[in-house]
Parts: C-alpha cells; structure tokens; sequence
C-alpha cells in the first residue's frame, strides 16, 4: 500500500530531475573581468551545479581584467559540477588577456565568426625603455657568466613565466594548444576564429546560441573525472538575469567609486569628532566608510596609498590644530595626492582613479581641513555665550537685605541667592557659583 502512494511522487521527482537535467544556463561575461562581473559567473555555476544543468555557458565579450578576479573564476570552473561552455560572442566579440585563460580553463571553447582571442601578456608589465649593449671584455672573460639582470627585467621574467605556466597548464588540462598558450603570453599573439580551430585553441565555430547547443549535442566532456556525454537535443535555454546583487558590486567596486566613499567616510567623522552631536556626519560616514572599505578590498589595493591618504588628512588637520605657517597643509596635501595616485596597484584600463577627481578631492579635503574644521576649532575656544556657563562673572542686584539667603535680580527674573557676607538692597554683586536655581554671589570688590 505505501509502495504504491509513493509510486506517483517518485515518478513527479525523476520527471522534474529529468527537466532540470535538460537545461542549458546561460550567463553574460561583458566588459572588464572584475569582481562584479566574477562574483555573477561564479553564482551562476553554482546554481546550474545545484539544478543539475546539462551544461553551463558563458557568453563572453572581455578586453581583459583583474588577475586575481580571473583566477577565482579559473578555480570554480575547473571544480565546477556542471560542464563549462565558454562562447566568444556575438560577432565582432573577443576574448583578450583574461578572456583567454577563461577560455583556456572551460571543458569546451567556442568561438563565432568575426571574434578573436590572445594577447595574453600580464599588462602590470610597462614597456622597457631599450638599453644599449654593454661591451663585451676580449679574451677569455667571453666564457665568464652573464651579468645578473636588473630587478626590474627579473621581476618582469617572473610575471611572464608565471603567466606562461598557468595557461600552459590550463591547455594541458583540456588538451588544447600547448605552444600557442607561450606565444600569446610571450608576444601577445592574437587569433581569430578561424585560425584559433586550425590550432587547436578553441573547439568548434557557431553562428549563434542555437546552432551552439546544437553542436553541442553529443559531444563527451569530462567533468571530475568523469565522462559525459551532453543531450542537447531537447534542452532548454535558461538565461542569468543580472540582479540587484551584481548592480551594487559593480557600482562599489568601480575605483573611483570605492574612493570616493572611503574619503566621504572620513570627513564625515572627522567633521563629528569636530563637533559631537551632530550624529548625522558619524552614521554617514561610517556608512560610506564601510562601502568604500568593501569595495577597495575587492580591488587590488596598495596599502601604502591607504597609509598616505590617511596621513596626508591627519597632516591638514594638524596645521589647523597647530599652525606650522602651511608646513603640515602642504605636506598633507602632497602626501594625499600621491597616495591617491598610488592607491590602486592595477595598470588595468578602467581601473585607474581620474587625476582630475584626485585633484578636486585633494582641494575639498584641504578646505575642509582648513576652513571647517579651523572654524570648529575658533568656536570651541570662544568663550560660552548661553546656559549657566555663561552666567559665571556676571552682575545681580540685591532685592532684599540679607547676610545667609535672599533674593536678586540677574538677567531680568528673580533667583535665589546665597552669600557668605551681609548685601545691603540695591547692591550689585558678582555671580560667582550655580545650584540648580540657587545662585552664589559675592560683594563686588573696589
């Protein structure tokens, strides 16, 4: 009996788990390879993994990014539990510098006509100013070892056979085109379509989506060890939406963005520090603190530019605590600029701070050093205009004769006073203390 009430749910469970199997995810790489357009890729594997998808695509379109972001993406791919399509696309598309290690590390690399992928060289490498020969010594010294290369040269070496090495091994992994894997990291050679399936770089050309999965069908890739086989013939297209997530990475992520609110934190405390209670500037700024925080750690920081802008802001706050003629403003200004500049450590297009928006917050920085918080400064050393402070020193005249407690009159009302020597009516004397409503006054002196 239980047998049989459990046949029809059991029978819905491997109906579903057979239409799940038939899908084919779909997820966009456009523009620069960064944290946001990553963290969305990587999600999307996960959950094609979760839903048991046939296979997953990227529909790629990248002129290159971040290393690391690159190499987090590699990592997941190559863990994945759901074979990875990489698609260079639509037509006029490329897969340069990151792209082409993405590609490299997908189970299949397609490519549409009128695309192409390469120039693989790690683009932290600046152009070497040539340097002339040194002379070789005659005689036998010829046999002597080459001189040790500059710092500069080795450093480059390392950067390149570490690149060479990572997407040779990639190329082995897939059995793709070990050699070219060199060259385009070495000489930063490009191919295009065609060229790439001659040489083995990529697996198969397709028009468009659909003639992609169809050619897809059938083709056996190996997953964990283990070989499958992908039924396209009835699959099913699921398209990655980009969501609210993705939008808010790719806004705090942007470095100019992620700088911006890191400097907007700090004045905001600065300017409660200057003037507490005010509440508003502290919770903004902890705020865009915390963003800015967030977004900087996603990017490759050099903390030695963090150090500088923070110094460069304590060395203008400095001169309006303890005026130096301009020395620390100046210093903290200088200090501020070339720690901007230094902050992101990325010769990445995109990925530099505008010098112009350096330069506005620069001289907004310095104002506000210089003008708000000195006249924060100014109000705090002047004396206290209101409350029971301010009543401290001044007159009262005596409505009454007394020699322990009467009334005066002080600030045009009636109060209690209290006094240590005999006041005559009509006498003025000095406020000197404040109980409550209570005030201590004392005969004015000749």
């Amino acid at each position: 009996m239980m047998s049989r009430s459990l046949a029809p749910v059991l029978l819905t469970l491997l109906l579903c788990a057979q239409a799940r199997a038939g899908e084919v995810w779909v997820v966009p790489l456009v523009g620069a390879v960064g944290p946001a357009s990553v963290d969305l890729v990587i999600r999307a594997i996960h959950d094609a993994g979760a839903a048991q998808a046939e296979a997953l695509i990227i529909r790629m379109d990248t002129p290159g990014g971040l290393d690391k972001s690159m190499r987090d993406l590699v990592k997941v791919i190559l863990a994945a539990d759901v074979p990875v399509v990489t698609f260079v696309a639509p037509n006029g598309a490329r897969a340069a510098s990151a792209g082409t290690y993405i590609a490299y590390a997908s189970h299949i690399a397609a490519m549409a006509p009128a695309t192409n992928i390469g120039s693989s060289t790690p683009v932290s490498i600046a152009p070497q100013a040539p340097q002339s020969p040194m002379p070789k010594p005659a005689g036998p010294t010829d046999t002597e070892a080459p001189p040790t290369p500059a710092p500069a040269d080795a450093m480059t070496k390392k950067v390149v056979n570490d690149a060479v090495a990572y997407l040779q091994g990639l190329a082995e992994l897939r059995g793709r085109n070990v050699e070219w894997a060199e060259a385009t990291v070495r000489e930063g050679v490009n191919l295009r379509a065609s060229e790439a399936l001659e040489q083995n770089v990529i697996d198969l050309i397709a028009e468009d989506m659909n003639t992609l999965i169809q050619a897809l069908h059938g083709r056996s890739v190996e997953v964990k060890g283990e070989t499958r086989q992908l039924d396209m013939q009835s699959a099913t297209v699921h398209r990655v939406a980009v969501d609210w997530r993705h939008e808010v990475l790719s806004i705090i992520t942007d470095p100019s963005i992620a700088y911006g609110l890191l400097i907007i934190g700090v004045y905001g405390l600065i300017l409660e520090f200057y003037n507490p209670g005010m509440i508003f500037p502290a919770v903004l700024g902890v705020i865009c603190l915390l963003l800015g925080a967030y977004g900087l750690q996603m990017l490759p920081v050099n903390y030695a530019g963090v150090a500088l802008i923070v110094l460069g802001i304590g060395l203008m706050v400095a001169e309006v605590m303890t005026p130096t003629l301009g020395v620390l403003g100046v210093g903290g200004v200088v200090a501020f600029v070339i720690g901007s500049v230094l902050l992101i450590d990325s010769d990445m297009p995109g990925y530099d701070i505008p010098y112009a928006l350096i330069g506005t917050f620069a001289a907004v920085s310095a104002a506000i050093s210089f003008f708000v918080v000195g006249a924060a400064m100014r109000a705090r050393r002047q004396p206290v205009v209101t409350g029971a402070g301010a009543m401290l020193g001044k007159t009262a005249v005596v409505l009454e004769d007394f020699d322990a407690t009467g009334t005066v009159r002080a600030f045009g009302e009636i109060w209690q006073a209290h006094t240590s020597t005999p006041l005559r009516v009509g006498e003025e004397v000095i406020i000197t203390a404040i109980d409550g409503l209570t005030l201590t006054v004392a005969r004015q002196e000749n």
